[in-house]
Parts: C-alpha cells; structure tokens; sequence
C-alpha cells in the first residue's frame, strides 16, 4: 500500500467519524415544554379496571426518564389524554380437540398530546395497540416467561379467568403505555 493511498483513507475516515450518524441521546420534544399532565384514560373497553394501571404505567415512565416533570393540569405544559377503546384476545394456536392453546392479547388505545397554553394538538394516534401472547394451562407449555417492566411494575389488572392472561394484560399495557410515552417525548 502506498503512503498517498493511506493518507487518502486515513483523511476519509476522518471525515465520516467527524460527521457522525446523526443519532442523539437529547430529546427531539421541543425544550418550551418542560411539564406534563397525564389525564386518566377512560375505559370504552368491555373489561373493567384497565384504566387505572395504563395512566399509572405512563406516568411511571414520565417520573423515570425525567425530561418531563409530572404535574397537575394547571401547572402543565403539556396535557395527555386517553381512551381504552378496545380489549380483544384472539386464538393463536389450537390443540387437536380445537381447543385454543395460546392467545394474542391486545389492548387498543387512542392517545393525544395537547400544548395547555394554546390548546393545540401536537399529536394524536386514534388506534394504538399493546400485545403480547400466552398459552392457556391445557397446553402444556408455561407462560412464565421474562415479561419486562410488567413483571416489575404493573400489579394484576383484575381477576380475569386465568393467572396467564392477568399477566398477559398487565404486559400489554405496559408495551402499550412505552408506546404513548415514546410518542411524546421522540415525537419524529
């Protein structure tokens, strides 16, 4: 290799690593805003009690990360609001008697994000969804599984038929709530 080559390679290098990727760890949220409301989400879903451990999760988050400090509405920058549309659990797999096996849990949500002091709406998502599966005891296969921050945060969301799909709906809000969250604050 000759020394022109090198130097040639060696000043591109330097280039490219000066330029970067682009990526930052700084929040793309605008710096104006520096305080959040987070109203309770309503509950259009057919199942009870989903409500409370959705806002509580995306507050959770709110108070974690720290860019946003959670208030009460009057003092917010920035108000969040919610509703649980829908709660579904649809067969996955079936056994030989067709008898389900494993489900998709899915939580449905719509979510916006308004500035207090205007009024306007900087974002919102009509149909949001959080997700996750789990087999039924009759299957023979474990649902126990690592679950993430639902396993560590969310309590049971309510007596539901199964310890497995107590779990399961308890995941899927949390997945749900990092969704809103993430929708806020890296709102590209």
């Amino acid at each position: 290799m000759n020394i022109r080559y090198a130097t040639v390679m060696l000043v591109a290098a330097a280039l490219l690593a000066g330029t970067g990727c682009g990526y930052s760890t700084r929040s793309s949220l605008d710096d104006k805003y520096q305080t959040i409301f987070v109203s309770s989400f309503q509950n259009m879903s057919r199942e009870y009690d989903l409500q409370a451990p959705l806002t509580n999760a995306i507050i959770r988050k709110f108070i974690n990360d720290g860019r946003l400090q959670v208030v009460d509405r009057g003092d917010a920058d920035l108000v969040l609001e919610g509703v649980i549309l829908d709660y579904q659990l649809k067969g996955i797999t079936y056994d030989e008697r067709d008898e389900v096996t494993q489900f998709l849990c899915v939580v449905v949500a719509g979510a916006r994000l308004m500035d207090q002091s205007t009024g306007t709406v900087l974002w919102e998502e009509p149909r949001m969804a959080g997700e996750t599966s789990f087999y039924t005891r009759a299957s023979g296969q474990s649902s126990d599984r690592l679950r993430g921050n639902a396993e560590a945060f969310l309590p049971t969301v309510r007596s539901f038929a199964s310890e497995e799909e107590n779990r399961s709906a308890s995941e899927a809000l949390e997945q749900l709530a990092s969704d809103i969250f993430y929708r806020t604050v890296e709102p590209w």
